[in-house]
C-alpha cells in the first residue's frame, strides 16, 4: 500500500542509519568502491524475514563476486534487531535500524506502508550511486536470490 518515490536511473539519496555494530552506516560510504544492495524487510521475528536474511549468509560469495555489499534495513529498533539476528545465528552484513524517526528512510524511498512496516523491497545502487534495480515483493514472499544476482550481473563487468 505504498507508492515508490524513486526510479531506476536516478541518483540514490544518501543516508545513514544506526547499525547493530554501533556505527552509522549508509550506501554513500561505499560509493566508488562497491555496488550496494539494500534489502528492506517488514518486521523482525516474522517467518518470511527470518528465512530471507539468513539465506544471504550462504550467498555471500555471490555478493563478493559482484563486488556488492548488502545492507539490511528494518523499521524495528536496534535492541530487537540485535536479539533477532543473534537468534538466527548472526549475519555477515550490516543490519540497520530505521526505527527513529520511524521509517524515515523507507518513507523517503516510498516503501513505508500505512501500518508502519516497510515493504519487502530490494534496491540495488551501483558504484556511481545510481539506482539500477528496484523490486518490491509481496510481504509474504521471500524475494528470489536469482533475481538479485541477475540484476548484479547486469551492472558488473
Amino acid at each position: 500500500d505504498s507508492l515508490l518515490k524513486v526510479k531506476v536511473g536516478e541518483t540514490a539519496m544518501d543516508f545513514t542509519l544506526p547499525a547493530l555494530s554501533g556505527d552509522r552506516v549508509g550506501p554513500g560510504q561505499f560509493r566508488g568502491e562497491k555496488n550496494v544492495v539494500l534489502t528492506f524487510i517488514p518486521a523482525a521475528w516474522t517467518p518470511v524475514c527470518s528465512d530471507q536474511w539468513p539465506g544471504y549468509n550462504i550467498a555471500k560469495p555471490l555478493f563478493d563476486r559482484h563486488d556488492a555489499v548488502l545492507l539490511g534495513i528494518s523499521v524495528d529498533n536496534r535492541a530487537s534487531l540485535h536479539a533477532w539476528t543473534q537468534a538466527m545465528g548472526g549475519l555477515w552484513f550490516d543490519v540497520l535500524s530505521d526505527f527513529w524517526p520511524h521509517g524515515r528512510v523507507a518513507d523517503a524511498f516510498g516503501i513505508l506502508r500505512r501500518d508502519g512496516t516497510a515493504e519487502r523491497a530490494i534496491i540495488i545502487i551501483d558504484k556511481k550511486g545510481v539506482i539500477r534495480f528496484i523490486h518490491v515483493s509481496d510481504i509474504n514472499r521471500r524475494p528470489d536470490l536469482g533475481m538479485i544476482i541477475k540484476a548484479l550481473e547486469s551492472i558488473t563487468p
